[in-house]
This record gives C-alpha cells, structure tokens and sequence, in this order.
C-alpha cells in the first residue's frame, strides 16, 4: 500500500533537519547575544539584533512591495510595539538567569494561549504540569545554582508578551502574509533605538560590535526565518508544534556548552516539565502557533 502525501510528509527528514537547525540556529544567536551584554549592556544587544534583522527581513522580503492598508496599521503598530518590549525583556532577563531557563519561563506564554483556547481536561493537566514547572524554575525553591528573582520575572514578562504577539501576529498578517515580520522588525527597531542610544552610545557603531551583531542578526532572525519556512512549507502544523517544545532543552544545552552555564537537577526537571507540558499542548489541542523570532 502506498503512504499517503501525509504521512510523506511526516517522514521527510529535510523538513524535521531545517527546523531543528533553526531552533539550534536561534539559541547561538542568543549566546552571540549574551556575550555582547558586558560591553553594550542588554537594552545595547537588544538594538543590535532588531536592527540587523530588520535590515536582513527587509532585503529578503522587501515589504515594500505590498503596502499596509490604513486599518492594518495599527495591527502592525501593536505587533511591532510587542516585538520590541518581547526583546528588550528577553535580553534583560538573559543578563541575570540562565539561557535555557529563560527559554522555559518564557514559553509559559504561547502554553496559555493554547490551554485557554480549550475545555478539556488534558489541557487543564498540561497547564498544571507547566506550573509545575515554572515553580521548580522559581528562586524560591533552593538549588545549588541560585536563581536570579528579577530575571525569572522579567522572563515571565516576556512570555506574557509572547502570548501578546501571538494574538496580534495573524490580525497583523491577514493583508501583508510573511511581509508582516519584515514590518513588524522595523518598527520594532525603530522602537529600541534610544533604549539602545542610551545604554551603550556611540560604541554600537564599533566594527567589532557591528561584526557580532551581524552574527547574532544571522543566527537570530535571517537564518532560522529561512529555515523555519522550508519546514513549515513541508511539515504538518502539529509535528512543527510539537518539535518546537524542544528549545528549552536546546537553550540549556547552549547555554552549557557556550556560555558554561551549570543547572541544579530541580531546575533541569522544571525545563523537562514545561518540555513536556508543551509538548503535549502542541499534540492535543489546536494547530501551534508561530514564534517571533
């Protein structure tokens, strides 16, 4: 019997590699990124990236080319403004928490979202099972590796902007498609700009920090967009959704090899936690929603 295009389509290896290497290709950037913190501070870094992603979203897509009408403005406003402040918050917890912690505390957003969509009662388990985690992840339990308060609430913050944009990202994409991430990027940019100005100055046009933040732009916008649109052109929603709950585990691993971030075994099972937590939202609930990377 022949297999279906479906079932073609699960077991193609090139989709499955193109989004594993734009999960890995996101969480280097994130490290190029956190090397960048003790010379330009978080809010610098934060610059640096939304603006040479942007130029890089800008030269791919070239978004104008199809011009937002005067009601999609304000999507993209509200989508670009929520980029900006999901990144200036990522960053400035980055600064003070581990890599694949941040990573797990954030995606306590995109989980609410989904959770809330539905009524039954495997989705309530899962969001208790991602509470769980979050709690192994907070500072109040005790660990060998201490964990900073601020930067497990700022990480918090970002994920509930996560769960912002993902409520924005389609009323901002129903008129401009994937031209919307261009958009949103440089609004987002143009937002960081004086937060960046007024962290590190003039030391953002260095060459040196022009080179890392060309590697960080690659590795954290350009690269993994491209890869991440070979997977979804080729990969059933629910396989994209489920395969993506691996970032945690992928930003620890980072984070060890990299940045020689060591995790307590509480904090390394309260990622496990929101692993599968997520995992198991992306199996039984409705299709996954994008990330904005």
């Amino acid at each position: 019997m022949t297999a279906t295009p479906i079932a073609r389509r699960e077991a193609a290896p090139l989709p499955i590699f193109a989004l594993l290497g734009a999960m890995v290709s996101i969480q280097i950037g994130a490290t190029f990124a956190k090397g960048l913190f003790p010379v330009i501070g978080a809010q610098g870094t934060t610059t640096v990236r939304l603006v040479i992603g942007a130029l890089m979203l800008i030269a791919v897509l070239r978004p104008w080319q199809a011009l937002p009408s005067r009601t999609t403005w304000p999507w993209l406003i509200g989508y670009g403004m929520t980029l900006c402040v999901l990144n200036l918050l990522f960053y400035a917890a980055l600064a003070t928490i581990p890599l694949g912690v941040a990573v797990a505390l954030e995606f306590s957003g995109p989980l609410l979202v989904a959770t809330l969509s539905s009524r039954r009662a495997t989705d309530f388990a899962w969001i208790v099972l991602a509470l769980a985690g979050i709690v192994l992840l907070s500072p109040f339990i005790r660990s060998a590796v201490p964990l900073d308060p601020t930067g497990v609430m700022l990480a918090l913050a970002a994920g509930a902007c996560w769960a912002l944009y993902i409520v924005l990202a389609p009323r901002a994409a129903a008129e401009l498609g994937t031209r919307t991430t261009a958009y949103g990027m440089s609004i987002a940019a143009l937002l960081v700009l004086p937060f960046g100005a007024a962290q590190a100055g003039a030391v953002l046009l260095t060459p040196t920090i022009l080179v890392s933040a060309l590697l960080v732009g690659l590795f954290s916008s350009a690269l993994p967009f491209f890869l991440e649109m070979v997977a979804l052109t080729r990969m059933p929603a629910r396989i994209y959704g489920t395969l993506t709950c691996l970032e945690p585990a992928l930003g620890a691993l980072m984070g060890f090899l990299f940045l020689h971030e060591n995790l307590s075994a509480p904090q390394l099972a309260g990622i496990g936690a929101v692993i599968v937590a997520a995992a198991g939202t992306a199996l039984t609930s409705k299709p996954p929603v994008p990330s904005p990377e």
